[in-house]
């Protein structure tokens, strides 16, 4: 099984972003599963998923030409799109020097037949490597309950900066200095 690390070009792998998404929220999971394995709190619509995607491309790992996980990729400009996701961007901005230049990774997910395998390591090297020259840093909030995605991103050397409570969710807002 080869595994190829790239930016999203075509609509075609926007939509089997939008598949392996919808199969990883939690309507669409059992919550024994949700504590095993994680989950994606975000769905997007395709417009938006595109919108996002022409100002900073997503990271996508593929297999057979078919999208096995993504990192979404999520500029300043979008911080007003998502209900969730508001009250995160009033975080950032109240807590970090305006100096600092940031990615938001919005989501990030791996089909189930492909986790374990390193896939998730692979798309944030390749992040890295694809911001490095624009941005400082990548920054992310992880839903708290979701230790699965928390342990992996402080595995990577993500720090958490603060948590915070929002719509009866606690959330942590991790920071992963790249420069």
């Amino acid at each position: 099984m080869s595994i190829s690390y790239k930016t999203a070009v075509t609509d075609q792998e926007l939509h089997q972003i939008l598949e392996l998404q919808q199969k990883n929220i939690p309507t669409s999971i059992s919550e024994e599963e949700k504590q095993k394995e994680g989950f994606v709190t975000v769905h997007h619509s395709f417009e938006l998923l595109k919108a996002m995607n022409s100002k900073c491309a997503h990271i996508i790992a593929t297999s057979n030409n078919n999208v096995v996980g993504y990192a979404l990729s999520m500029v300043k400009d979008f911080k007003e799109d998502i209900d969730v996701l508001k009250p995160m961007f009033t975080k950032i901005e109240a807590n970090i020097p305006s100096t600092l230049k940031y990615i938001v990774m919005g989501q990030i997910c791996i089909d189930k037949a492909f986790r374990k395998k390193g896939i998730f390591r692979g798309m944030y090297s390749k992040m890295r490597d694809e911001m490095k020259q624009e941005y400082n840093a990548i920054i992310t909030e992880v839903d708290e309950t979701n230790l699965r995605s928390l342990n992996a991103h402080h595995a990577i050397g993500f720090k958490m900066l603060y948590s915070y409570r929002s719509k009866l969710q606690n959330w942590e807002i991790l920071k992963w200095d790249i420069s």
